[in-house]
């Protein structure tokens, strides 16, 4: 609508208005302008504006001054290799395949032939002097007349088996150290945190699949597994494990479990085999490893406390027998049954006789012959005096016992 001329008031017209705003408009963006170019050396320089030269480079040319190559283009290599990928070409030439060879006789036992009987995978741990060493399982070089070593370049060499040991089913092997060109770096199992990445390497099911990769992480710590180690149905032993969700299979066991740092945290070895189950694994804790791949390594097996007892645990007992045979006390219904004694053993020293029941060993409750074990094989060493409770004939008693050697 347009406004009314003073001059005649009955005759609308149109009257322009005059752009005074469009002065200080322009006046302002002259000065921004002039602002920002005297300011732009500076924000090239503290970054804020990236320079159009000599980018992706660092620690060369006129870095900081702001200078630039305009027109002159340039290609950038961008390095997308992962840390697991980078982790696993270095650890990799470590992990070995083991071959378990044993002597085959024919159906008169008059010819026998050397065959391959099983496949696992080994880590090299160490190399010193001439030689190198490798840690395995024991289940792995069980029964072997010989053992074959294959490297990641599938160099094949002759190993010498330098010890094994049931209970934690480790074994070391050696062998000529002058094709060896790589050795794992040894990490610690006590830093690992349930949830961090964990990465199994070794060869499931043979040679065919040498030198697998799996991911997955830590799925928990210090988990505990009952092991039947003489076949009888009964567990003998608890392993402390790793618990991992990377695929372990079977050719896998003695392969390493690293972690992103590429360090050895365990050695697999073992998975629960159900159908309906998926994604638990276990390895043996390199801190729980490293004091028995030394003992094996320098003296060909584990020195253990010995007490000398055949020992069972009272769960195995029917009820009736607790009172009628060994008498205890309506309060007493754990511990283990002495069912015999070794002659001049640290138990026999001790004064320790047949149905003798043990309860309490070294200041722990004892419920089961796994218990009396782990207090033996893991707190205790070679010639601590230990005081153990034990019951006879519905009378309790105390008694110190020295721990001997078991070659003793």
């Amino acid at each position: 609508m347009g406004y009314y001329d003073q001059d005649d008031p009955y005759e609308p017209r149109p009257v322009r208005r005059r752009n005074r705003w469009l002065i200080p408009l322009l006046l302002g963006v002259v000065i921004g302008v002039l602002l920002v170019t005297a300011a732009l050396p500076k924000l090239v320089e503290t970054g804020v504006i990236p320079s159009t030269g000599d980018s992706g480079r660092t620690g060369q040319g006129n870095e900081g001054t702001g200078s630039s190559k305009p027109g002159k283009e340039e290609t950038v290599q961008v390095d997308v290799t992962s840390q697991v990928t980078k982790v696993v070409k270095n650890v990799s030439p470590a992990v070995v395949g083991v071959t378990n060879i044993q002597k085959r006789r024919d159906f008169w036992q008059q010819d026998s032939k050397e065959g391959e009987v099983g496949t696992g995978s080994g880590v090299i741990y160490k190399k010193d002097g001439n030689f190198a060493y490798i840690v395995t399982n024991n289940h792995v070089i069980k029964d072997a007349d010989a053992i074959e070593v294959t490297l990641s370049n599938n160099k094949k060499l002759a190993a010498k088996l330098m010890g094994s040991d049931v209970f934690t089913d480790l074994a070391v092997l050696r062998v000529d150290g002058a094709k060896v060109e790589k050795v794992i770096e040894l990490g610690s199992s006590a830093n690992v945190q349930v949830g961090e990445p964990a990465i199994a390497i070794g060869n499931p099911l043979g040679p065919m699949f040498a030198g697998s990769v799996t991911q997955g992480v830590i799925s928990g710590k210090e988990r505990t597994i009952p092991e039947d180690l003489d076949g009888d149905g009964q567990p003998d032993w608890q392993a402390e494990v790793l618990q991992t969700d990377a695929a372990i299979n079977p050719g896998n066991s003695g392969g390493a479990l690293i972690n992103i740092s590429g360090q050895l945290i365990g050695i697999n070895s073992m998975k629960i085999n159900q159908e309906e189950v998926e994604g638990i694994g276990f390895s043996i804790p390199v801190d729980t490893a490293r004091p028995i791949m030394n003992q094996l390594e320098s003296k060909g097996k584990v020195i253990r406390p010995f007490l000398g007892i055949e020992s069972y645990s009272l769960e195995e007992v029917p009820k009736t027998e607790l009172k009628k045979t060994l008498k205890l006390p309506d309060n007493v219904d754990s511990g283990i049954y002495v069912w015999s004694v070794e002659p001049l053993s640290p138990a026999s020293k001790a004064g320790l006789r047949r149905l003798d029941v043990i309860t309490e060993f070294g200041g722990r409750k004892i419920a089961s012959v796994i218990d009396l074990r782990k207090v033996l094989y893991q707190d205790k060493q070679v010639g601590d005096k230990v005081d153990l409770t034990y019951y006879r004939d519905g009378k309790k008693h105390t008694a110190q016992v020295t721990l001997g050697k078991q070659d003793d």
